[in-house]
């Protein structure tokens, strides 16, 4: 969900070409993005998409008080969306079209959500259809006359989602989905001092393996598109010509991917974490 909400707004962006709000009266907290347009607000879709998705899905995995869930998800979805005010990026209207097109999309995928996470983990096409439509996605992009983040970010997305897909996939292939061994669904476990250190320990080795895979793949895959479209080196711009921004961020968050859904988790299982 957060991929697909994350295309739509991205390429709804680019499509509509409304402004940011102006700065002054507006200080922008935010640089990096300056060149981006403002309407709808992507991170007030994904802060929808993730909070909301997670609502609805954890009852049939976890033991929760639905009402609490409700509260935490508009809690942080909401902070996220002033957040977005607060630091000038968006203004009122961005945020709240941002809202609306995702609680749409939501809405009209909710009762087909079991039916695509059995496919994307059953069929045989599932590998096929995961890599080929986002870089078909990331390729058919829509162009714009100045570079903006909007191609190489929603790359970056797309091919972080292919790689979970199929490592999501390959894992119930070989029998191996690290479910918990209780009944579902299993009541949420008690705080501990034990269970703390725990989580950090592989949340630190996680993100260790995950930094570690985007620096590896990052250099090689640049290494070798520079080689083969005789690039030099020096070419502060190259990494933005499309020939080479979508391959190689294509090819690092998808490796990413891959490794967080199939190799981490295998690792914590050897090293007795899980």
């Amino acid at each position: 969900m957060w991929t697909l909400v994350m295309y739509v707004g991205q390429v709804l962006k680019d499509l509509l070409k409304l402004p940011r709000p102006l700065s002054p009266p507006v200080v922008k907290l935010e640089r990096r993005v300056d060149a981006e347009y403002g309407l709808p607000s992507t991170h007030a879709m994904a802060a929808t998409a993730i909070a909301f998705t997670v609502l609805y899905s954890a009852p049939a995995r976890i033991q929760f008080e639905f009402e609490v869930g409700l509260v935490m998800a508009v809690t942080f979805s909401s902070l996220v969306c002033l957040s977005r005010i607060y630091t000038g990026m968006h203004s009122v209207l961005d945020v709240i079209c941002g809202v609306f097109i995702s609680s749409t999309i939501l809405l009209f995928t909710y009762p087909y959500w079991d039916t695509i996470d059995h496919y994307q983990l059953t069929s045989a096409l599932s590998p096929a259809f995961g890599i080929g439509v986002p870089l078909l996605l990331s390729y058919t992009y829509p162009a714009l006359d100045h570079y903006s983040t909007t191609r190489g970010d929603t790359t970056t997305i797309l091919g972080a989602w292919a790689g979970c897909c199929v490592g999501y996939w390959f894992n119930v292939q070989t029998g191996e989905t690290f479910e918990p061994k209780d009944p579902l669904p299993v009541p949420l476990p008690a705080v501990t001092a034990s269970g703390l250190a725990l989580g950090t320990t592989r949340f630190v080795l996680g993100v260790l393996a995950l930094v570690g895979t985007r620096q590896l793949m990052k250099s090689a895959s640049l290494r070798v598109l520079y080689w083969f479209y005789e690039v030099q080196k020096s070419d502060v711009n190259a990494r933005r010509r499309k020939e080479i921004e979508v391959p190689y961020k294509f090819v690092t968050y998808t490796s990413v991917g891959l490794v967080n859904s199939i190799l981490v988790n295998r690792a914590f299982m050897c090293m007795g974490l899980l």
